[in-house]
């Protein structure tokens, strides 16, 4: 059997060293400030000093890799600052992008969107009215229910439970109602900005497409 033993000593020193060598170059080095400012290389990082950044270098002292020092806290409130602008850029972006897809696909003039918001608003208007309608109604038999309830109290009669008890249900019907005119009131103005926008936009989208039509022509020339 062969074994290292069988070699010459000189041989064997000679492979030791060699893989020495081989070890050491292979080794990084790494540059660092420490706590007083200076540089230091050495072959690892305290790691106390490792959030302050380092170089790392090969045996020629060229730079290899660099690991830039952790921000401070008010630099970390910067940056995520800064991030979430650039979120709300990109989703602000995003929207008008949505926003003009879905105009031009849906309308060729601006009077395509008056005739739309003619008909949504039209839609609203007459649940309004119907409710309008029913506030009346029900008003008017809380008037009836109410009158009949006085000629009782004059007669020296007393007012029944049923009575009083459907005067409480319609004045609370009338309640709801309003609450639902209300509603129905800020459904139309919310449509009426919605609409409104979408003119402003469309308006602009077109203008922007002449001019590109424009330049195009001129360039064509």
């Amino acid at each position: 059997m062969f074994t290292i033993t069988n070699l010459p000593r000189w041989t064997v020193a000679c492979a030791l060293l060699l893989c020495f060598v081989i070890v050491v170059e292979a080794t990084p080095l790494y540059r660092y400030l420490n706590a007083e400012g200076n540089t230091v290389v050495d072959y690892q990082v305290p790691a106390e000093f490792i959030g302050g950044g380092y170089e790392v270098l090969n045996n020629d002292g060229m730079v290899i890799k660099v690991v830039p020092r952790e921000p401070t806290p008010e630099e970390r409130k910067v940056e995520d600052a800064e991030q979430k602008r650039e979120q709300e850029a990109r989703a602000e972006e995003e929207r008008l992008r949505q926003w003009d897809e879905s105009l031009m696909l849906r309308y060729s003039t601006v009077a395509d969107i008056e005739d739309a918001r003619h008909r949504a608003l039209g839609e609203l208007q007459i649940r309004m009215s119907i409710l309008r309608g029913n506030r009346r109604s029900l008003k008017q038999k809380v008037e009836n229910f109410q009158s009949q309830a006085a000629d009782m109290e004059r007669a020296g009669m007393s007012v029944d439970v049923e009575r009083l008890r459907a005067i409480e249900i319609l004045q609370s019907e009338i309640a709801s109602t309003e609450r639902d005119i209300r509603d129905r009131q800020r459904e139309i103005e919310a449509l009426e900005t919605v609409f409104d926008a979408d003119i402003k936009r469309f308006e602009l989208l077109r203008d922007v497409v002449k001019l590109r039509q424009t330049l195009r022509t001129k360039t064509a020339e």
